[in-house]
Parts: C-alpha cells; structure tokens; sequence
C-alpha cells in the first residue's frame, strides 16, 4: 500500500482503467492522447509506462473505487455512480467529460408514481448505495432488491415494484413496458478519483496537467483569420480568446493576423460572425495537445 497517495513508494504512480465496459476504450483512448502507453492486448491486466513512470491496472469499473479507496492504487478513472455507490474513502478529482449517463427511477407505464409514492415499494437496482442514500435523504422508506444488471426485467417477473438504474436513451426500459418518474437521481460522468484525503503530489499533479490539457483540446479549436485593422476590435469581441488574441501586422497595409482559441461547438456561428464583420482567410485547425 502506498504510504502517499498519489506517489507510490516506488516512484511509480498506480492507475486504475476499467478494463471493459463502456467507460474502457475512451479511457484508454484518453489516456492515449495524454501522452502514456496503453496495452493493445484486452488480455493484459497490467502495462507499465516506464517513459511515464506510471503502472496501469486494468479493472472492473466497479471494482476501482475500492481499491483507491484502500490505497492499495494512486488513482483511478471510474463513473461517478460506481464512486457514490461504492462508499470508498476516495473522492472525485477531475470530470474527464465522457461517459455521461442519469440515473433515474422507472415504473409500469401509466403508474403515475413520483417519488414520494416509493414509500413501501421494492425497489430493484444494481447500485444499492447510491439509491439507500437518495431514499434517506428523500424520507422514503422502500425495500431494495440488488440484481446484478438486467434490472428492467424485475418488474415484469414480479420480482420488483419499481427499478432505479442507469439510463441512456430509455429504449431497453419502453421495451420492457416501463417509464421514467421523478427527476435523475444523478448525472454520472467518467472522473478521475483519488484516495481521501486527497493529498498533492508532483506524479498527480503531472497526470491531472496532462488530462486537463486532453479536456481543453476537445473543448477548443485554434482559429486564424485576416481582418482590416479598422474592424479589429469587431473581431476581437467575437473571438477574445482565453487571455486575449494573438495579433500580427500583415504586409498588406492596414491589415491584421488574428489567432485565438474558440469554443469548438461554437465554431461555425463564430466564422460566420467574423465574416460578417470583415475578416478574410478564415481557418479554424484542431489543437491536438496544450497545457493551459
């Protein structure tokens, strides 16, 4: 067990990858895009980066929040539904924005129930903890049936009144003659945790650095463009940047280069602002890595 963690005795920083299931490969893939190795054998249980200095354990997504919580790993990237419903003495980190799912209630259609209604009822879900804790905080009183997944099908077998589970696009819950009630319980993402208390360190912090660049590249593309100096300013508004623009005198009198990062969702409306104003050579390019 590490005597730190998030810096392992032996200088090498323990993660945790599920190793299957659909938080897997954009983990893996995340991972890839930060710089470290990951295994190309699904086989593989452990791969060490020595470049990095970092092992990877490949795991049941279930499975990480216990053993960061033990200490026994540095860090793991898991859902946020698996760290709540596990219990684990570890705490979110860093949102690695992929993976999202809302965990909601479902019942027989036309049951009309909300939440207030599952006093008494049986209630059968694979996250037992996540669910006890919401009901406590609601005042409900119902009766849990843990089931290991396939839960939509404890309604129809009788052995359940009502489900709590993780949904998508609810198509699997219509299928099985269910609809949703009452709000999401909680809107889970992947995240990156680490054993409370959460303590720094220069392996973590590296590892967050690195991560938090990936977000960032996703999140922005890099945009340049030529614009008069006379609508300089226009521009400008339209693409401020994070800090400010980059901005560079052309040989064409009285024109102007313009670089800055911009939201990529918001891409196309931003070229169409600053052709709107003048600007000319607009080329919008991904950012591949950055640190900000």
């Amino acid at each position: 067990m590490s005597a730190n963690p998030g810096s392992s005795e032996s200088g090498i920083l323990k993660v945790a990858v599920p190793n299957k299931g659909s938080l897997a490969e954009a983990s893996a893939q995340m991972l890839r895009e930060a710089g470290y190795r990951q295994r190309s054998d699904p086989k593989e249980l452990v791969l060490l980066d020595e470049v990095n200095a970092v092992e990877f354990y490949y795991l049941r997504p279930r499975d990480i929040a216990v053993y960061v919580g033990e200490g026994t790993l540095d860090v793991g990237v898991t859902g946020r539904d698996m760290l709540l419903d596990s219990a684990a003495e570890a705490d979110e980190v860093l949102e690695l924005g992929f993976g999202e799912t809302r965990f909601r209630f479902a019942a027989p259609e036309g049951s009309k129930l909300d939440v207030s209604g599952l006093d008494g009822k049986r209630i059968a879900t694979s996250y037992p903890g996540l669910v006890r804790a919401f009901l406590n905080r609601a005042g409900v009183r119902a009766r849990l049936i843990t089931l290991d997944g396939a839960v939509e099908s404890s309604v129809r077998l009788g052995v359940a009144d009502v489900i709590a589970d993780v949904v998508e696009t609810g198509s699997t819950l219509r299928r099985a003659g269910l609809e949703l009630f009452g709000e999401p319980l909680l809107v889970s993402q992947a995240i990156l945790i680490q054993r409370r208390p959460v303590l720094a360190s220069a392996a973590t912090e590296l590892l967050l650095r690195r991560l938090n660049g990936v977000i960032a590249a996703r999140t922005y593309l890099m945009v340049d463009y030529n614009v008069p100096k006379a609508k300089l300013d226009a521009a400008i508004k339209i693409t401020p940047g994070l800090d400010s623009p980059t901005v560079s005198p052309l040989a064409q009198s009285g024109w102007v280069a313009v670089r800055a990062m911009i939201p990529r969702l918001d891409s196309q409306q931003i070229m169409d602002a600053l052709w709107d104003v003048g600007a000319e050579a607009i080329l919008v390019t991904n950012i591949h890595a950055c640190r900000l």
